[in-house]
């Protein structure tokens, strides 16, 4: 099943609640950190509401 790289290069700093609540739920912690996930619908929508403050790659 493909997974997806998901790297955080912005900080959340300003953002609203909900979107760090997001960067949270996704595992994300610090700018650099990189998470694998799954490739699912829940975390697509996920990584498409933090699109602007996360990297993606689809890996196998």
């Amino acid at each position: 099943m493909p997974r997806l790289k998901i790297t955080q290069h912005k900080s959340v700093i300003g953002e609203k609640p909900k979107t760090r609540a997001t960067i949270q739920t996704l595992g994300l912690r610090k700018i650099g950190q990189t998470v694998f996930k799954e490739d699912r619908p829940e975390f697509r929508g996920m990584v498409h509401r933090v699109r602007h403050l996360v990297d993606v790659e689809e890996v196998e």
